[in-house]
């Protein structure tokens, strides 16, 4: 087990985390979307943040990147606010598929179902869940909720939105398949539109980190001191972080890591210690599965030098009693 996570060591773990892998050549940039492909590799951002709102940060943490499939997570929570966690298990599930995150098959098999709300087709009908007389006020209700986690207006990045919505062919089909096994609660194109954007959000290390703080605080933001989302979701929303969040390699990263987190294509991990901290690593280069090979190895080595892992057992504890 690790050091105690006073605000000294967290620093301390943060700067030596960040040393430590900057100089990492691995990985490659996602290129099925252009602008992604573009982006610099060697970017490369750290940020700890307590449930207080304490921070450690070191490297590139102010400098904005697209959030791509982290979206995900507070789309969730605006879905389980409105609707809630019932009406989203029905209707989309909550459960790993065993396929790839853009799997036809996986709703081929399961008769158009999604299964979890991580998976493309599973963000995409929770998108189509929020209640709304049009697409406009579908984007603003995600919108606000972003914005609450952030703390601070943040705004889509207009070239990548204009670069993923010329390449989501394979979303728009998941969409089209969605209605047709009437498991899409919206039109297919506007749903597909209002996922596009909000995977197009930009935003920094930083801010990332506040989103995760606000969920460790139990979705209270730690700056703002306003909610997010409602306490009784926060724990669905880490259980889903838990059981699919970096995709195909999931399983492996809870082996190693063992800590609630999402990745996105554009190189953001968000890693979430309930009641503690949030870790926010930003880095573009990608493993095979699509997840940041620094921001990965970054948080692991902070989960191993905090004593972070949930999993392992708490160092000086008592044994039980009978």
């Amino acid at each position: 087990m690790g050091a105690p996570t006073t605000p000294a060591t967290i620093r301390a773990a943060t700067t030596e985390a960040h040393q430590r892998f900057q100089d990492l050549k691995e990985g490659q940039n996602a290129s099925y979307i252009p602008v992604l492909a573009r982006v610099q590799p060697e970017r490369f951002g750290l940020v700890v943040i307590t449930a207080d709102g304490q921070a450690a940060e070191a490297g590139d943490t102010r400098s904005e990147f697209a959030i791509e499939s982290i979206s995900k997570v507070f789309t969730l929570a605006r879905v389980l606010d409105e609707v809630g966690a019932e009406v989203l298990q029905k209707k989309v599930g909550d459960n790993p598929t065993g396929e790839s995150f853009a799997s036809v098959h996986a709703l081929v098999v399961h008769d158009g179902k999604p299964l979890n709300p991580f998976v493309n087709a599973g963000a995409i009908a929770t998108v189509s869940l929020i209640p709304a007389d049009s697409a406009a006020r579908r984007w603003e209700k995600i919108h606000e909720t972003v914005c609450a986690f952030a703390g601070r207006k943040l705004e889509v990045m207009d070239e990548v939105y204009r670069s993923e919505s010329a390449t989501n062919q394979h979303n728009r089909a998941l969409a089209w398949l969605l209605d047709s096994s009437h498991t899409l609660y919206s039109d297919p194109m506007e749903a597909t539109d209002v996922y596009t954007r909000q995977c197009s959000v930009g935003l920094t290390t930083y801010d990332l980190a506040v989103m995760g703080a606000t969920l460790a605080a139990g979705g209270i933001n730690p700056l703002t001191r306003q909610r997010a989302v409602k306490a009784e979701h926060v724990p669905r929303i880490l259980a889903e972080m838990t059981m699919s969040g970096l995709y195909d390699n999931t399983g492996t990263w809870q082996y190693e890591v063992g800590l609630p987190a999402k990745s996105g294509v554009g190189g953001g991990i968000l890693a979430v210690v309930p009641g503690r901290l949030a870790i926010a690593a930003f880095s573009p280069p990608l493993d095979r599965f699509g997840n940041s090979v620094r921001s990965q190895r970054a948080i692991r080595h902070l989960s191993e030098a905090l004593g972070l892992n949930l999993f392992a057992a708490t160092a000086g504890a008592s044994p039980p009693t009978r």
